[in-house]
C-alpha cells in the first residue's frame, strides 16, 4: 500500500441540532395556538340530566346567550364577539341551507333572563329552524 493513502472511518454520530430546532419551533407554535383553541363564550349553564349528543352527527350550530342578552355564534368569523340579531339569523339560515340535518343548539346563561332565550327562539323561527336543542351541564339524575 502506498504511504499517502489513508482510510477514513465513518462517524456513527447523529446530529441532533436540527431536530432540536424543529422541536422548539413546534413548541412555539403550540404555545401560540393553544389559547386560540378555547372557543366560545363563558356561559354558566344550568344543570340537568340529559342525553349526550350523537358523536356521528354533524357539528352543531351553537348560539350562546350571556347574562346581558348578547348573542354569540360558534360558526361566525369571530365566535368570541357578540353578533347582531339580523346577522345571526342570516348566518344560521345559510348554515342550515348548506347542511339540512345540522343541529342547532342554544347555550343560555342560567343567571340570564328567560326573555333572552325566548327572543332567540323567535329569531331562530325567522331563520326557519324548527328544532332547537338546549345545552346544559350534566347534573345528578333526579328521581
Amino acid at each position: 500500500m502506498a504511504t499517502g493513502t489513508r482510510q477514513r472511518r465513518a462517524k456513527a454520530e447523529i446530529n441532533v441540532v436540527p431536530y432540536i430546532d424543529v422541536m422548539l419551533v413546534l413548541l412555539i407554535i403550540f404555545m401560540v395556538t393553544a389559547p386560540l383553541l378555547k372557543q366560545g363564550v363563558e356561559v354558566d349553564l344550568p344543570q340537568a340530566p340529559a342525553k349526550a349528543l350523537d358523536v356521528n352527527a354533524p357539528e352543531p350550530v351553537v348560539i350562546s346567550i350571556d347574562r346581558e342578552g348578547q348573542y354569540f355564534l360558534n360558526i361566525a368569523d369571530a365566535p368570541d364577539q357578540a353578533i347582531r340579531a339580523d346577522a345571526l339569523v342570516d348566518a344560521v339560515r345559510a348554515a342550515r341551507q348548506k347542511q339540512k340535518n345540522r343541529p342547532v343548539m342554544v347555550r343560555g346563561d342560567k343567571q340570564g333572563q328567560y326573555q333572552n332565550v325566548v327572543s332567540l327562539l323567535v329569531l331562530l323561527q325567522q331563520a326557519q329552524i324548527e328544532s332547537v336543542g338546549l345545552v346544559t351541564e350534566p347534573g345528578d339524575k333526579q328521581q
